[in-house]
């Protein structure tokens, strides 16, 4: 954790502010981060964000499409950026995941997000192996699994794991992204389509005279 951190930090943040609310997060987020005089962690939610006006970029990779209310989240998001700041999110695309969305988002939701976390490693092990055969065997249909066939069985088991666990993962076409950032009051909305299956949205929020128009 404190990975998405870490990359603007080292390439010159002048500071950085990191959120979560999970202890073993924060914890892992401060080991990270440990040689960043100017990185600060808070346990804090991505509802609550006790910032306003206050960063050039705000950004979630890979939370908000986990959330209950991802609107509200976007909002906060966009409270904390500056005026003239830019607010970034990447989630998890519908276009070539509808394979998910039918089949594994009802197990995961039944069984898998209901079980001991351990557990659930453990049987990690299996789809792992299924999906790891199938890019051995030549699944390179899109770019992402173009991209998953050069990662170790161990990168790649991880990466299983983490779509088995969540209580909630969204899904959401090109069109949903935008109509979320537009929503959320950002200007300039740009989209890029991630390995051709995510997305990833970048806005700009309006300057304090727009706001006041608007």
């Amino acid at each position: 954790m404190g990975r998405n951190s870490y990359w603007p930090l080292r390439d010159g943040a002048a500071t950085g502010v990191s959120i979560d609310i999970d202890a073993r997060s924060l914890a892992s987020a401060k080991r990270t981060l440990k040689d960043f005089s100017n990185s600060t962690i808070h346990e804090m939610s991505a509802y609550d964000i006790a910032y306003c006006d206050a960063f050039d970029i705000v950004f979630s990779i890979g939370v908000i499409h986990h959330l209950d209310d991802p609107r509200r989240a976007l909002k906060q998001m966009v409270k904390a950026a500056k005026p003239g700041g830019r607010v970034l999110m990447w989630v998890y695309g519908l276009e070539n995941n509808r394979w998910i969305v039918n089949f594994f988002n009802p197990v995961r939701k039944a069984m898998f997000s209901r079980l001991p976390i351990g557990l659930v490693h453990h049987l990690s092990l299996y789809p792992a192996l299924g999906l790891w055969l199938a890019l051995r065997l030549g699944l390179n249909t899109i770019e992402y699994f173009r991209l998953l066939r050069r990662l170790s069985f161990k990168n790649l088991r991880s990466i299983v794991f983490d779509q088995m666990l969540p209580r909630i993962a969204n899904y959401w076409s090109r069109e949903e992204v935008e109509t979320l950032m537009c929503e959320a009051g950002l200007a300039n909305v740009q989209l890029a389509w991630v390995n051709e299956m995510s997305w990833s949205a970048i806005g700009t929020k309006p300057p304090a005279s727009a706001q006041l128009e608007a």
